[in-house]
């Protein structure tokens, strides 16, 4: 299926690196369902600007009830299913490695919060798409990884834990789903320049990053969001299970 063809949801759609996915996604033509949580502004001005084939809905997505209440009503304004899903929002978290607790004094609070994050809420949008997929006989789900998980150089324990653990649910359920034309995959990222959730990195960090990697630049959230728009496309249709990292080369997959 052509990305013109498609209705993508996009969780966390709203802001930081998932506005530029949202953006992207519809650049291309597809569809776009843009999901927040508390940026109700941000959402509905982002989604009148991108024009009709983009809609805003608010859902928790570690919600199990609430997301299927989203599907629903995606379903009845867009008049089918949904047919991809990039899992992209993120539990409160900042980036800034030196406020982060070590390992001698985090809780398990921060554990728990990430997994129902990354894990619950990808979990909970993936089985609330399957019917639909299913019904088309076509299926993409795009899960956002970090490349902390290979380069864990920043203590942010609870953060790269919920992530190993979706990068896991992503291959297992790309063996689950592939018989049913369903594709699951991973894009992970570095520190990216700038979102929301990078914001508080010092300068200093940008300049280190961009100095280590082979590109000599941080990667921006466009070009991280131009390789999601690979998985969604026919060209990504033999590819599943599959971990790619955007990050100008400086973690070799």
């Amino acid at each position: 299926m052509k990305l013109d063809s498609q209705w993508v949801l996009v969780t966390g759609g709203a802001r930081g690196l998932g506005a530029a996915i949202t953006r992207a996604v519809a650049r291309e033509g597809a569809g776009v369902v843009i999901n927040y949580l508390r940026s109700d502004v941000a959402a509905r001005e982002l989604a009148e600007s991108l024009g009709e084939r983009a809609i805003a809905l608010q859902a928790d997505v570690t919600d199990e009830k609430a997301v299927a209440r989203l599907f629903a009503e995606a379903r009845e304004r867009i008049g089918g299913p949904i047919v991809c899903v990039v899992n992209n929002a993120l539990a409160d978290f900042r980036f800034d490695g030196d406020a982060r607790p070590k390992l001698a004094d985090i809780s398990w609070s921060r554990f728990s919060q990430q997994l129902e994050g990354a894990v619950k809420g990808a979990l909970n949008t993936m089985q609330a798409a399957l019917p639909g997929m299913r019904e088309a006989g076509f299926g993409r789900i795009v899960n956002v990884g970090t490349n902390l998980f290979q380069n864990p150089v920043v203590p942010y324990h609870d953060y790269t834990t919920a992530k190993a653990a979706l990068l896991a649910l992503t291959r297992t359920a790309s063996n689950d789903l592939g018989p049913d034309g369903i594709t699951v995959n991973m894009v992970s990222g570095g520190l990216l320049r700038v979102t929301d959730a990078s914001a508080a990195t010092p300068q200093a960090v940008f300049d280190l990053i961009a100095s280590l990697t082979p590109l000599r630049r941080v990667t921006t959230p466009e070009e991280f969001a131009d390789a999601v728009l690979y998985f969604l496309s026919p060209w990504a249709r033999a590819v599943t299970g599959q971990n790619l990292i955007v990050d100008g080369g400086l973690v070799k997959g």
